[in-house]
């Protein structure tokens, strides 16, 4: 394959292409699949390191296993887009732009009117095989043992090995579409998982329709492959007649996606896949336990039940390669993920709300938390009509905080920019709105399991009719030793554009409000929009942490409260960002933030020369 060659079609050509382009680092050391990989790859994809080929994994008894392990591969911005095809991932969004009218209006009138544009992108349905390199090496029955694949546990309180990157097919019993999603499996023995598909999700539904029904549900797992599928099964796909997974690979491919039926199952795999695992699910059976697991929020997702997937057989390639990812606090792999489908939705997003100009959801909002949004504004109110449009958009309606900005200078990519803007122009409680809603499974401090509050800030340009503009002097920037002390106070700082967050060890109910209640009536105050009290783990001098934090745990009805005018500057958000104790009122239990274990920490900072350095073997 030439290096200028985007058309791949597997995961063996992907990383020919990163290792022709200096992107690939294979590890020729052994290296543990407990916990020792998931921290190598934890630390090169904030590094914004290179793709990883681990060539020989070894298991938690030392033993070598012979598939290497690939991490890291979607880890920047530029090899998320080498993976789906292009130089850069706005060029997808453009192609689309090309297939759809944003100037036909908003509403049911300009997405009806582009509905046959639309159809279009599953114009490139799968092509079906009869043979497939996936099916090159068969096991069945007792052949089966998944302790020969190197499923790796990523954190010291996972309650096992996780597959990380899995493909889930299913087809629903009932209506018969097919739906690949990407569901987290934890391995629980030689032949069984959990099976993590979350109650929001399609391979769910078609898991209920089955006990409808009363009978079983044939599942099978691709791992591995065209890297385009690997995205699609995290994209947000709208439901379009047509339009699933395998045709919007299809589509970014620019040709069909090979299938074959699999051995076992009447469900048809990517032909070019390393591995497929395939089974069942049977709803008459007892649920299993699965977690604890280290989650892309960066807290532990708390043990729950979820169905048993039993596998009756493997195939694969002979001398497969095992794909995996590391999730956690980010920035991590996934948010490349994340921003590909932003960039590849924003012109489907344009047709119903065509007054959106940009939008970007940051990686300390792990996706669900945090959305920034930049509109063309034109009359009072519209800033709440946008914000409330998005939460209307498929998986738009777990977001928690919505951003609004008009302002034309400020990216919607600049983080800490993007906040500054809208705390200019957002007096509390005037412009801001709190509602009721659903919110992601994974969001540990909602008041109930996927149900709980959101925050909408309105930073735009203010009309007669929304009380004008408000001058605002905002305050500098200021270290702890200029700032009052409180015994309960760990530390502090004060970033400037109207930011004041506090740490605290919490130990009493109501404490983290009232320390913020305390800050809010010193004269450092004076300049403020936001005071935040924190966790004892997160750094206040560190931005990102500290916004992190704020947004997982917080539910904005129970936790963010306007204090009226301080010091002459106005009213300020005091936010109860510490953990919530069952003494007030929270009963869910509070996961803990991920920490690697530190003896594996050492012994990967030890490594970290030796694992590095350049092999000349090519792939393949």
């Amino acid at each position: 394959m030439s290096p200028t060659d985007l058309r791949f079609t597997d995961l063996r050509d992907f990383l020919q292409l990163l290792e022709q382009r200096g992107e690939l680092q294979r590890i020729t050391e052994p290296v543990a699949i407990h916990l020792e990989m998931a921290a190598i790859a934890d630390r090169t994809v904030k590094e914004g390191g290179p793709a990883l080929l681990f060539e020989h994994p070894v298991d938690a008894h030392g033993q070598r296993l012979d598939m290497p392990v690939a991490m890291n591969l979607y880890g920047t911005r530029q090899r998320m887009a080498w993976a789906l095809g292009v130089a850069d991932l706005d060029d997808i969004g453009e192609r689309l732009r090309s297939l759809l009218d944003v100037k036909l209006g908003g509403g049911l009138l300009g997405l009806m009117s582009n509905l046959p544009k639309l159809r279009e992108v599953a114009s490139l349905p799968p092509k079906r095989v009869r043979t497939a390199p996936v099916q090159q090496v068969v096991w069945r029955g007792d052949e089966v043992d998944l302790s020969r694949i190197p499923v790796l546990t990523t954190w010291p309180q996972d309650g096992g090995p996780f597959l990380t990157l899995p493909l889930v097919v299913t087809k629903d019993p009932i209506e018969g579409d097919l739906n690949i999603g990407m569901y987290r499996m934890q391995v629980l023995g030689r032949n069984v998982t959990a099976m993590h598909w979350q109650r929001h999700k399609t391979g769910a539904r078609h898991f209920e329709n089955a006990r409808r029904l009363g009978r079983r549900l044939e599942v099978a797992v691709a791992i591995g492959g065209d890297p385009a599928l690997t995205y699609a099964a995290t994209a947000p796909i709208p439901p379009i007649p047509g339009l699933n997974e395998y045709s919007l690979t299809g589509f970014l491919r620019g040709r069909s996606l090979e299938l074959v039926k699999g051995v076992s199952v009447d469900l048809e795999v990517p032909a070019n896949a390393e591995i497929v695992l395939e089974g069942y699910v049977d709803p008459s059976e007892e649920l299993v336990v699965e977690g604890p697991f280290g989650d892309h929020t960066g807290f532990y997702t708390l043990p729950d039940l979820y169905p048993a997937f039993h596998v009756t057989a493997v195939t694969m390639r002979e001398a497969p390669i095992y794909p995996a990812t590391v999730v956690g606090k980010p920035p991590m792999e996934d948010a490349y993920l994340i921003e590909a489908s932003e960039r590849i939705f924003l012109v489907p997003a344009q047709v119903i709300l065509p007054e959106v100009l940009d939008y970007h959801l940051p990686p300390a909002g792990i996706a669900h938390n945090l959305v920034n949004v930049r509109i063309d504004k034109r009359y009072p109110g519209q800033a709440y009509k946008v914000a409330n449009g998005l939460l209307g958009l498929g998986q738009m309606m777990f977001a928690k905080v919505i951003l609004v900005s008009d302002d034309p200078d400020v990216p919607v990519n600049d983080h800490r920019a993007f906040w500054r803007a809208v705390l200019a122009k957002a007096v509390p409680g005037r412009d801001s709105q709190v509602a009721k809603g659903p919110i992601d499974v994974l969001d540990h401090s909602s008041r109930t399991f996927g149900f709980g509050s959101k925050l909408i800030l309105d930073g735009t340009t203010k009309h007669p009719e929304e009380g004008g503009e408000v001058a605002w002097q905002p305050n500098p920037e200021r270290v702890a030793s200029e700032l009052p002390s409180h015994a309960e106070v760990l530390d502090q700082h004060q970033h400037a554009g109207g930011f004041w967050f506090i740490t605290t060890r919490k130990e009493r109910a109501g404490q983290g409000r009232h320390l913020g209640e305390w800050a809010a009536r010193q004269a450092a105050a004076k300049g403020t929009r936001l005071i935040a009290v924190l966790d004892h783990q997160t750094d206040p001098r560190d931005f990102e942490d500290a916004i992190w934090t704020l947004l997982n745990n917080i539910d904005p009805e129970r936790d963010v409260q306007v204090v009226d005018d301080t010091f002459g500057s106005g009213p300020v958000f005091v936010v109860d960002g510490t953990p919530k104790l069952e003494s007030e009122g929270f009963t869910r239990g509070w996961p803990e933030k991920l920490e690697m274990d530190p003896q594996v920490a050492e012994r990967v900072e030890e490594r970290w020369p030796r694992l590095f350095s350049r092999a000349e073997e090519p792939v393949g």
